[in-house]
């Protein structure tokens, strides 16, 4: 029976015996930058359950190649989306750090209804349990609070209302996740402005009462929670 061809491309020098070791050292590298960009590409097209096949393809690699660099959906996931979760711990450290309450929450909300609004892929990752990617209960909780503390510093500069809630921004990231797959421009577009109503709404010169918020928790943005 003839042999099966092989889907690795064959100028690839990764795993080659003839190749030497600086030389497949190199390739190594050059394969995981093409399959991470190949999974941010279709992350942001297709959302984070594209077939990792599918990911492979894009990125001129076969199969096994993937899989040596990243043995688990959860560990692409991870690395691929490694520095958008970075700006979201950056912009939640920045605006604890301002000494304007509201302004801090506002930076901070801006920067993440941007990313989740035009990436499907960062949308779901954000929302997505992966125990074997990052400590999501552990930064589920820094969230939480850094958010409430946010929320309490605003209301004690009389810049927020009181019956503002941690539960009103969760709200308005389960909105805001539904423009995900929109063109880029539209999304951003009613982003900003689905992100304006809700500051509006919560300053103090808005007095119309608000009904009691609802009990979520960040946590209620994973969609299987």
């Amino acid at each position: 029976m003839p042999a099966q061809p092989s889907h690795e491309p064959p100028q690839r020098a990764e795993g080659r015996a003839d190749a030497g070791p600086a030389e497949r050292r190199a390739d190594a590298r050059r394969n995981r930058a093409r399959i991470l960009q190949a999974a941010q590409d279709a992350f942001a097209d297709k959302g984070i359950d594209v077939p990792l096949t599918a990911v492979a393809r894009r990125a001129g690699v076969g199969a096994a190649t993937l899989y040596r660099h990243f043995p688990t959906r959860a560990a692409l996931v991870s690395a691929a989306f490694a520095e958008q979760l970075a700006v979201c711990v950056a912009a939640l450290d920045e605006a604890l750090d301002d000494p304007d309450p509201l302004r801090g929450l506002r930076n901070l909300l801006e920067q993440v209804c941007a990313m989740q609004a035009t990436d499907r892929g960062f949308a779901a990752a954000f929302m997505e349990h992966f125990p074997d990617a990052l400590d999501y209960d552990q930064e589920s909780a820094r969230a939480e609070d850094g958010l409430a503390l946010l929320i309490e510093r605003g209301k004690r500069t009389g810049q927020l209302r009181a019956d503002v809630a941690p539960a009103d921004v969760t709200l308005l990231l389960l909105a805001n996740r539904g423009l995900a797959g929109q063109p880029e421009e539209t999304a951003l577009a009613a982003s900003r402005r689905l992100l304006a109503h809700f500051l509006r709404s919560a300053q103090t010169r808005y007095t119309s009462p608000m009904p009691p918020p609802p009990h979520l928790g960040l946590h209620k943005v994973h969609p299987h929670l």
